[in-house]
């Protein structure tokens, strides 16, 4: 009986202890809050003749509540523009990825927004209706002092927008950039950087009674673009005979009008004519001097106006108009072709037809001069205009000569005599390119053909992409040039492009002397008729020029032919601070019942990934020299300094680690399967070619 009595209350205080051990148990294995986890890629790769290392930036992760913060886009474009437009708004969604409610701090003077291009600044608000722009949003451009958004639950947004006007003079290709904030690393998002109190930024501010965050306040960047457009473009041209025209006969006039921009062309108003044909686009044509209006014939819906209005009187304005021609038809001093309401983008109203008689009992050693005029309006209401040129005929010497000038210049120019040849005509001509290859063609052109090459690997070794060179570096091309003129020719050589702070050298006798031409200096090279030579580039990047700097430091080698100088030909020699960039970024999966969803806390997974990227260009054609990244190993060494997380992580195997350029991964000690115990990873990537990125991805589990 006493043993019966006594084993329920034994059984209970078991079970007791045995949970009070389960709970301690894992907890005297977890890591300690505060407690840095960091974790730093390395790699080797190949050029095919050199060996080179590289280390990624080294990640971080606090056991404990960490801010955050995201705004999007970050390489985000909005609908193309044209010269003058207004109120183009630039959104942005800004993210509180941070594990607690937070606020966001956009500086003083509207600071955190920065604009580029041919544009400025109209309104920059939090939307805090998200409605668009009205008066009760918060504004971010004006303000004389730092603004606060409300508090933002994790997770939870806020909308900002920017508006900006196009300037009126803003060039066809130009582009448009408006960054909210300045996070100047972590790219390409550049999203949960540690804020650094920089003049643009957008960070969190911690509320009032609210823990502070471990890693400081976080900041972010959204960066969105914008192209503006070629707007509507008119281009008049004017056919006629050659001659010589007899006095008395006729000359027919033959006009078109070419839409050549990106937009269609919209309706110009002459003020003083009938309405129902005063409103269209318009080619506008005078009677010229010394002969008489005879006839017009316009193409199928194309409707005419005439006026006898002085040539003085603006045609658009004063001149008047009507639908029925004069009586007499010599009264005639302009016709208009109205063409129709509009113009698309690369259409043409073709064969408007005008006649005049020339004059009799006139000086016929001058010739007669005929220029018209068309009229519209682009996609922002602006009046577009252009001339055909001066057409002259019977100028002498029985041709018509054309000129065709855009801005309204007279193009008279003198008559041109001829006599004939006593020695050849010589014709400079020249191509430069890669080594071998002096008609290499790049990715648009023979101007933009490339040579890439990098530095000795022991100028690079162990760095990453945020390190600066020690020393400086030199790196030598060879280029060809070839003479592809008609004569022999002696070519000046510079460089017209080269990166700030640069030195570049050339020999032109195989490196044995060299000449610098940077900063406006010149060396000349002579090669015969037919014939090509090999010059010596010596590009020297200085001391703290960045390491993995994408599309690498591009200098630009000119050839200039000394017959003929305007003819040129530039090649480009591109120097790499190495090409395969590992960039590591992580991200913290917390499935357990404590903290938020990306919260550190023990038990929480952090998926890393290694984004290693070929940061050199390539897209040319045939004799461009590309760098190709092979025989890619990375490894992540969980006991190799600065890493850590080989003691305080375990390894996950489902999933998978996996590369995305199809690696292999093993584990780097046993060279076998990766398993729970493995705390050093290999990753044999493969190969990369230039402008390619792919990803090495893993997860480890906060013990």
């Amino acid at each position: 009986m006493n043993t019966r009595t006594k084993s329920p209350m034994l059984l209970r205080a078991t079970l007791a202890l045995a949970a009070l051990c389960l709970w301690a148990a894992p907890a005297l294995a977890q890591t300690a809050g505060g407690t840095q986890i960091q974790n730093r890629a390395s790699a080797t790769y190949s050029d095919g003749t050199s060996s080179y290392s590289v280390v990624s930036n080294t990640v971080t992760v606090t056991v404990a509540n960490v801010s955050g913060l995201a705004i999007t886009p970050d390489v985000g474009s909005v609908p193309n523009v044209v010269a003058g437009q207004s109120n183009v708004d630039f959104t942005f969604t800004v993210t509180n990825t941070g594990n607690y409610a937070t606020q966001v701090r956009f500086l003083a003077s509207g600071a955190s927004v920065q604009l580029s291009g041919p544009a400025t600044v109209q309104k920059a608000v939090i939307d805090v209706n998200n409605n668009g722009i009205d008066a009760g949003d918060t504004d971010i451009l004006a303000n004389a002092s730092d603004v606060l958004s409300s508090s933002i639950a994790h997770n939870a947004t806020l909308t900002v927008i920017v508006r900006v006007n196009v300037n009126a003079g803003a060039s066809a290709g130009s582009t448009i950039n408006v960054k909210l904030g300045d996070a100047a690393t972590g790219g390409p998002t550049f999203d949960n950087q540690t804020a650094n109190n920089s003049a643009n930024e957008v960070r969190t501010s911690v509320p009032s009674g609210t823990t502070a965050p471990v890693n400081g306040e976080s900041e972010a960047r959204g960066d969105a673009s914008t192209t503006v457009d070629n707007d509507a473009q008119l281009r008049l041209n004017l056919n006629a005979p050659a001659g010589p025209v007899a006095l008395g006969s006729n000359i027919t006039y033959t006009w078109s009008l070419d839409n050549t921009g990106a937009r269609s062309a919209s309706s110009q108003t002459l003020t003083n004519a009938p309405a129902g044909s005063n409103t269209g686009v318009f080619v506008i044509v005078p009677v010229p001097a010394r002969t008489t209006f005879v006839s017009v014939t316009p193409p199928a819906g194309v409707t005419v106006l005439y006026s006898t209005s002085p040539l003085s009187s603006n045609p658009v304005t004063a001149a008047t108009w009507t639908t029925t021609a004069p009586s007499p038809l010599s009264n005639t001093v302009r016709v208009a072709f109205n063409v129709g309401a509009s113009l698309a983008s690369g259409a043409s109203a073709t064969n408007m037809q005008f006649v005049v008689s020339v004059n009799t009992g006139i000086n016929a050693t001058n010739p007669i001069y005929e220029i018209g005029d068309a009229f519209g309006k682009n996609t922002v209401a602006a009046s577009l205009t252009d001339q055909s040129g001066d057409l002259v005929v019977n100028k002498g010497d029985g041709n018509a000569d054309f000129n065709e000038p855009r801005s309204g210049v007279d193009p008279l120019s003198a008559t041109q005599g001829f006599q004939l040849p006593t020695t050849l005509t010589q014709a400079g001509n020249v191509l430069i390119g890669p080594s071998g290859a002096p008609a290499a063609v790049g990715p648009t052109d023979n101007n933009d053909d490339y040579t890439n090459k990098s530095v000795a690997p022991a100028a690079i070794a162990g760095l990453s992409h945020l390190d600066t060179l020690g020393a400086a570096a030199s790196v030598d091309f060879t280029n060809t040039v070839q003479n592809t003129g008609n004569a022999d020719d002696t070519f000046t050589l510079t460089a017209p492009t080269v990166p700030a702070g640069f030195t570049v050298a050339i020999s032109t006798n195989g490196g044995t002397s060299f000449t610098t031409v940077s900063g406006g200096g010149s060396t000349t090279l002579a090669v015969a008729f037919g014939s090509s030579a090999n010059i010596i580039v010596r590009v020297t990047a200085p001391a703290g020029s960045a390491v993995l700097q994408s599309g690498g430091f591009s200098t630009a080698i000119r050839a200039t032919s000394g017959i003929s100088n305007t003819q040129k030909n530039d090649t480009l020699d591109n120097l790499y601070t190495g090409f395969l960039k590992l960039v590591k970024s992580f991200t913290v999966i917390n499935g357990t019942t404590f903290g938020a969803a990306t919260d550190p806390v023990p038990g929480a997974d952090i998926e890393y990934t290694v984004t290693y990227s070929n940061v050199s260009t390539g897209g040319g054609g045939a004799g461009c020299v590309n760098l190709v990244a092979s025989s890619i190993v990375i490894s992540e060494d969980g006991t190799a300094v600065p890493n850590n997380w080989a003691a305080t992580t375990t390894q996950i195997t489902s999933p998978a680690p996996s590369d995305s350029n199809g690696g292999t991964i093993t584990d780097g000690t046993t060279n076998g399967a990766v398993t729970a115990a493995t705390t050093w990873l290999k990753d044999a990537a493969g190969t990369l070619n230039p402008g390619v990125s792919k990803a090495f991805v893993f997860r480890r589990r906060i013990n």
